[in-house]
């Protein structure tokens, strides 16, 4: 039921400046693979193969790195090195890419806003690639999606943070359903708030399933801090209906935003893959 995945990439990734004066952020590698990379493979484990992405100006490096490479396939073809190209271009043959602009770099919420042309009347998986996740048996957005078709709603990713966090996050208020201590009934979220203000200490991560109705609710959202439109803004409107499930996922996660996040990533699958 769920047909297409979004990718938010149109940030600046001011925070590793000058790196990413050239390189969009979603394509840093962690090892030899890029973010953004990852994020394509979580959704294609999910059965997922419709790849919508929002980028800005100065990304085309996204739209190369998902497409043919026929200038390097021929110098590499016959060589030991041809299977260096074989992930992704599995990634490419099963998949299909469309990619659309943001045009002014409001937040969160406009950036889903601005993919709506690629989503159309139909629910949707966002993943967020600088959120880099790593799940022992299932991942989280499988898990999700099963939720989803359940409860008809929208769905989003949550873990527990320290409290002293909660200004770093979207953080949810809500109980935990019947017989489940991993699925909670959202009632509200507060983005970023102190931590006298936080509800709980249950953080927003970047895997969510939205129904098709957040656009026109984005539509109605007034820009919050900095002018930004906050999706966590729009899901409060949906929470208030009983519409919002959270799922707190299992496994491993790296806030790959921040320079230390990227480090710990790099440094985790490099243990995992055997390279230290």
């Amino acid at each position: 039921m769920i047909n297409k995945c979004l990718f938010p990439a149109a940030g600046y990734g001011t925070r590793f400046l000058p790196a990413t004066k050239a390189v969009p952020k979603e394509m840093l590698p962690i090892l030899i693979k890029p973010l953004l990379q990852y994020a394509v493979e979580e959704a294609i484990a999910s059965d997922i193969y419709n790849m919508s992405i929002v980028t800005g100006r100065g990304k085309r490096a996204i739209e190369d790195h998902f497409d043919n490479s026929f200038e390097l396939e021929s110098q590499l073809r016959g060589t030991s090195k041809e299977l260096y190209l074989d992930e992704i271009k599995k990634v490419i043959e099963h998949c299909t890419f469309s990619y659309i602009r943001q045009r002014h770099m409001k937040g969160l919420g406009d950036a889903i806003l601005s993919g709506e042309p690629l989503i159309g009347n139909e629910p949707f998986a966002v993943i967020l690639a600088d959120d880099l996740c790593d799940y022992v048996d299932v991942n989280a957005l499988s898990e999700m999606i099963k939720l989803y078709e359940k409860f008809q709603c929208s769905i989003i990713a949550i873990h527990e943070i320290p409290i002293e966090h909660s200004n770093k996050y979207g953080i949810v208020s809500g109980i935990p359903i019947k017989n489940s201590n991993d699925i909670f009934q959202v009632s509200d979220l507060i983005e970023k708030p102190d931590i006298k203000k936080a509800p709980s200490n249950m953080a927003i991560i970047g895997r969510y399933i939205l129904t098709p109705d957040i656009f026109d609710i984005l539509r109605k959202t007034t820009p919050g801090k900095n002018g930004e439109i906050q999706i966590t803004d729009a899901l409060v409107s949906q929470a208030k209906k009983g519409k919002v499930i959270a799922y707190k996922f299992k496994g491993k996660r790296f806030d790959c935003g921040t320079i230390e996040g990227y480090l710990n990533a790099t440094n985790y699958f490099a243990k995992k893959l055997g390279f230290s």
